[in-house]
């Protein structure tokens, strides 16, 4: 409180954050999100015909999940009540449908929104479902991470999980067009240090604009605006969004994977770079590696399982960031070989005929005879040893007896597979000959 010369009192502000001032007083404010809150959007239907369902927000930190929640409410004339998961408990809860039932019989709704949902552990989060179901109130939930892993079955059946996008270049144009009309000057950057000042935000729109006040107060008004190199030193530019141990974790193994699989050896080694650059720990990405070599290369190139370990190894003994770049090189030999899922695909019908197949005997032809017995009854009776054949192949049968042959591998025609599958190729007629009575066996 601060007096005036008069005498009367008047309340001094707190001077209000960029962000804060900027925030949205309606729904076709907020940015980025026209998919869900346009006319045609989800979310823009149920609005304009004042019916609201219970949903999940879906969206990475900073895409107006919390704004999108009051705003609902607002359009709708529902009592807002928010709560945060992370410091909210069960007590917490009952006061809130508690004074929604009591909201309700004088005739008003509540929108009750949860930030960080999935904080809440399964038992808090069946404690919604009456409440939801019955509508008490309007869920809201707001999380980070993937619905599916982190929200039980039963409440997800009762809301909609809504997918929110990261802000791209648009969106953060538009934040940067009300900053400088807020602000009353032009954003002091140079057109390459205004394209850097967006990539720093990763999508985050709060994260931007404080980044954007920040680049305010460094640079007084008249002064020249700030090059890339400048505005590195006067802003700090946090880590990428990647959580080791959640979706981000999964997304950018897969991104890795894929385009490794699909030849595109730059974009792997950019994924590559994405996680290490959020902390990934290099071993998981070798590991992948030598998996990749095996799945998806297999006996096109039977050098890039080597060459995957020997990756791995190089890290174990020498660390980051040299071991570093062993991986890379490893990512580089995987991207530019020759690809096929032969091999993978082999193991994978030879496992369900095995399955299928219960517990046949080999034929007798091929067991050894140690005991005089086993001789009498048969075993290893008809062997041919390949060797003493003249083309060092009998052609027997090996299969089980009542069983029909089986081709698990079938190589194709790229590296190292093409050379098998002519010895495939070979092999077959000379099995097929053997078989007609006109080779040995």
């Amino acid at each position: 409180m601060v007096k005036s010369g008069s005498g009367s009192l008047f309340e001094a502000e707190a001077p209000r954050p960029l962000a804060d001032r900027l925030r949205p007083t309606a729904l076709d404010q907020v940015v980025g999100q026209e998919h869900l809150l346009g006319p045609k959007g989800p979310i823009g239907r149920m609005v304009a015909a004042h019916r609201l369902s219970s949903m999940v927000l879906w969206g990475p930190p900073g895409c107006g999940k919390t704004t999108i929640a009051r705003l609902l409410a607002q359009a709708t004339t529902l009592a807002f009540e928010p709560l945060s998961a992370v410091f909210s408990g069960v007590a917490d809860l009952r006061k809130v449908f508690e004074a929604a039932k009591q909201r309700r019989q004088a005739g008003q709704g509540t929108l009750l929104f949860i930030d960080e949902i999935h904080r809440f552990n399964r038992s808090q989060q069946d404690g919604f479902l009456l409440y939801v179901e019955d509508g008490t109130v309007t869920l809201v939930g707001a999380t980070t991470e993937n619905p599916s892993f982190e929200l039980n079955a039963a409440l997800l059946s009762r809301a909609q999980v809504f997918v929110l996008n990261r802000l791209g270049e648009e969106a953060l144009e538009k934040l940067i067009g009300r900053a400088e009309a807020e602000e009353g000057r032009a954003l002091p950057l140079t057109e390459d240090a205004r394209a850097a000042l967006k990539a720093m935000a990763d999508g985050d729109g709060r994260y931007f604009l404080n980044l954007v006040e920040e680049i305010y107060a460094v640079v007084r008004p008249g002064e020249d605006p700030l090059d890339t190199n400048a505005l590195t030193v006067a802003v700090q530019r946090r880590m990428p969004l990647y959580d080791k141990a959640q979706e981000g974790h999964y997304n950018l193994i897969s991104a890795l994977h894929k385009s490794l699989r699909g030849s595109d050896t730059d974009a792997a080694l950019y994924w590559y770079s994405r996680m290490l650059a959020g902390g990934e720990d290099p071993r998981y990405i070798a590991r992948r590696l030598v998996r990749f070599a095996s799945e998806d290369i297999g006996m096109a190139d039977p050098q890039a399982l080597t060459i995957a370990l020997a990756a791995w190894d190089a890290y174990e003994r020498l660390g980051s960031p040299e071991g570093e770049l062993a991986v890379a090189q490893c990512v580089i030999y995987l991207g530019t070989a020759p690809k096929s899922n032969a091999a993978y695909m082999a193991i994978k019908q030879a496992q369900r005929a095995a399955k299928e197949t219960g517990s046949l005997m080999p034929p007798m032809h091929i067991l050894n005879a140690p005991t005089r017995l086993m001789k009498d009854l048969g075993y290893g009776k008809g062997y041919n040893y390949d060797h003493d054949t003249a083309d060092g192949f009998s052609g027997q049968n090996y299969f089980p007896e009542g069983m029909a042959r089986r081709e698990f591998y079938q190589p194709v025609e790229r590296g190292f597979e093409r050379e098998i599958k002519k010895r495939q190729d070979y092999w077959a007629k000379l099995r097929q000959r053997a078989s007609e009575g006109g080779g040995e066996g």
